[in-house]
């Protein structure tokens, strides 16, 4: 809570910085309207550099196109609130079918001005061209100090790999049991509460990159993701197992040996091994002797199959990217 309260006390400070900064500059060029630089600077600054950027990109083609529809309408109708109506509507309908909604109302403000000065000269023109550059562009200079926080990700993710191991050790635990009286899913909604805070700071960390930029913590978060599906077919197959065959406790001991060598840079060769003899050594072993042996040596086989996949999901991912960055 402090951490957030901190985060966005800085934000505003940032913001209210930046807003005056631009409003000084304008002041100091002479601009009329000066106080709008700020405002524009308020309204271009978002919470990433990408965004931020986007957004400036959008607002600057929309202004663009703002002034060429001001002045066809100011020039055909006059400079009166009928030709602004006008202009809006039609500056509204191309904004809103270009994505460019947000727009709208910071570059109809620019506009309104030759509404206000009755006046649609070359110095109207440069004034809001000028107001427009400077605080689109204090907007992008107060952002370019973004940085990845990888440590902050790091922290979620371990937090993610902590639930997950948690996940494979309570597997273990209950499919030596005949009675799964107490074993529920409450892990799993847990899990994908840290998943979802992890995969918003990878996004974050995303788009405040705009070089060098690597999927790592993106690709991680997806294999989780896989993972944790796969986690979820595998409880709800060990919950259904009521009788206990003589494989349950080789498989039982194989999620330890997931447990164990649980870690992040692991590329899980050796686990694939073992598994890829137990299914083989499955298969030669005698048929069920009865309906109850053959679901749960059935369930007992999927589940080998799910944790293939989950070793796999992996596998592939160390191997994409190697040890940690």
């Amino acid at each position: 809570m402090r951490w957030i309260k901190g985060f966005h006390l800085v934000k505003a400070f940032k913001i209210a910085l930046a807003a005056v900064l631009s409003i000084l500059t304008a002041n100091l060029l002479g601009l009329r309207y000066a106080v709008t630089a700020g405002i524009i600077t308020v309204l271009s600054i978002q919470n990433t550099k990408r965004e931020t950027l986007k957004t400036a990109r959008n607002r600057g083609l929309a202004f663009l196109c703002a002034l060429i529809l001001a002045f066809l309408c100011y020039s055909l109708f006059g400079l009166g609130v009928g030709a602004f109506i006008i202009y809006l509507f039609l500056f509204a309908f191309l904004c809103l079918s270009a994505g460019w909604g947000e727009a709208i109302a910071m570059d109809s403000v620019l506009i309104s001005h030759f509404l206000t000065e009755q006046s649609l000269d070359r110095e109207m023109f440069v004034n809001e061209v000028l107001l427009f550059l400077i605080g689109t562009s204090f907007g992008i200079l107060i952002n370019l100090h973004l940085r990845k926080k990888e440590g902050e990700f790091d922290r979620l993710s371990i937090q993610v790999d902590d639930e997950i191991k948690g996940i494979v050790h309570r597997m273990a635990e209950n499919l030596r049991r005949e009675d799964k009286t107490g074993y529920n899913a409450d892990c799993f909604g847990r899990l994908e509460e840290k998943l979802g805070l992890a995969k918003e700071c990878a996004l974050r960390n995303w788009n405040n990159t705009l070089w060098s930029q690597s999927s790592y913590e993106l690709d991680y978060i997806r294999m989780r993701e896989n993972q944790s599906r796969v986690l979820r077919n595998i409880y709800d197959s060990i919950v259904r197992i009521r009788m206990l065959p003589a494989q349950t406790m080789q498989v039982a001991d194989f999620f330890e040996e997931i447990e164990a060598q649980y870690h992040r840079d692991n590329d899980v060769e050796e686990l694939l091994t073992i598994l890829k003899n137990m299914l083989a050594d499955m298969k030669q072993e005698n048929l069920p002797k009865s309906r109850e042996e053959f679901e749960a040596r059935a369930l007992l086989f999927y589940t080998l199959m799910q944790l293939e996949e989950f070793l796999t999901l992996k596998n592939r991912f160390v191997v994409k990217f190697g040890a940690k960055r």
